[in-house]
């Protein structure tokens, strides 16, 4: 069954009816797919263009069983029940492997996978009880402790100087497990976007340099600003993670630029697509949501050619008036080198993903100029 294609029209399942999960059935649709979402939210983004929404929770026995009538099945985020995806695993194709979520789910399991791929990463020490933070842990000072589990868009973090401010930080996180990891001599951050079907169907797209504001990603610009031998080191190191993770999917590695020799240490991964790959969609020869529709149903990843320089910038619920009014569109509707996309979500909330769009120009320079004078008069 796993080395036989799956062919239009055929029902894809996904866990997860988010943004991602929307992208994705959109991509799956457009290609001739029929899609079943799981998602418990009854205005999930994705519901709107599936076939049927399952909405119930992820461990929801009734609707597993369903979902696992699907020709094949996905995620669009890691904190899905790593057990549902290998209960369905017992009865379809299910891509990524619940073993793989699990991993990305737990920062000191993806530090210590990251390693056995003989890649380097920042240096950390995992703190789970109090007793774990002694005189030793001065060597990991300044820091940021993290929360082993659930942490995401620069949640479930803190940074700590003194090991006075560690034992706080760590009563602060209620006591679960964490990794307290060093800081870098950070220049910057990258991300490479891997889609994986075995060993010798292995596609990556040009690594995006990233720009965050209060811990979310507000800009991805492609190609980086690296020299082409960083980016080639980037592109094989992803490659080698995936492969170590024998992975099958889209998976984004993200990554730690340090110091003035550009080193490179992986920061986490994503075992989906990335936000930091929506310009996939509109700069490249197929989009990250395409490739995980054709790895799910067992075909080789398409062509990953970047076709314009360019600019994603994230569309946060910031720019929403405080009555719900809408942003000012018309300057980013009108200029004919930006694609807007929205992700139909109801309420606007102050950091909450409402959407994106991407800006394409000569150069990355340019591209990112037009997209930050685009997202300021979003708010006016």
């Amino acid at each position: 069954m796993q080395n036989t294609p799956i062919l239009p029209p055929a029902n894809l399942g996904i866990l997860g009816g988010g943004q991602l999960g929307r992208m994705f059935t959109v991509a799956a649709k457009t290609m001739g797919y029929r899609v079943t979402v799981l998602d418990p939210d009854p205005n999930a983004p994705a519901a709107e263009f599936a076939n049927r929404h399952l909405c119930a929770p992820f461990d929801d026995q009734a609707a597993l069983d369903e979902l696992a009538e699907c020709a094949a099945v996905t995620t669009e985020f890691e904190n899905v029940n790593a057990d549902a995806m290998r209960f369905l695993a017992r009865h379809t194709r299910v891509s990524p492997s619940g073993d793989c979520v699990a991993v990305a789910q737990n920062r000191i399991q993806e530090k210590a996978w990251i390693r056995k791929a003989g890649l380097q990463t920042a240096p950390y020490q995992a703190v789970c009880k109090p007793e774990d933070i002694s005189d030793a842990s001065a060597e990991f000072l300044p820091g940021i402790l993290k929360t082993a589990t659930l942490g995401y868009d620069g949640k479930g973090q803190i940074r700590v100087k003194t090991l006075a401010e560690l034992q706080t930080a760590f009563a602060e996180h209620g006591g679960v497990d964490c990794v307290l990891e060093k800081m870098v001599d950070l220049r910057g951050e990258i991300s490479v976007v891997v889609c994986r079907l075995n060993s010798e169907n292995v596609q990556t797209f040009d690594p995006a340099e990233n720009i965050h504001e209060n811990g979310i990603l507000a800009y991805s610009i492609v190609p980086a600003r690296l020299s082409a031998d960083v980016q080639q080191q980037a592109r094989e190191m992803a490659r080698r993670l995936a492969d170590e993770l024998d992975y099958v999917g889209v998976l984004a590695v993200e990554m730690f630029v340090v110091g003035d020799t550009h080193e490179l240490v992986v920061n986490e991964i994503a075992p989906r697509p990335h936000n930091s790959g929506h310009h996939t969609i509109d700069a490249c020869a197929a989009s990250q949501f395409q490739q995980q529709v054709r790895i799910m149903c067992g075909l080789p990843p398409a062509d990953t050619r970047l076709l314009s320089a360019c600019c994603m910038a994230n569309i946060l619920g910031d720019v929403w008036g405080g009555d719900g009014s809408e942003p000012n569109w018309l300057p980013l509707q009108s200029d004919p080198h930006s694609h807007l996309h929205l992700y139909g979500k109801k309420a606007a909330r102050k950091g909450r993903k409402m959407g994106h769009f991407v800006t394409l120009a000569q150069d990355v320079d340019t591209a990112l100029q037009n997209a930050q004078r685009l997202h300021t008069v979003l708010k006016k």
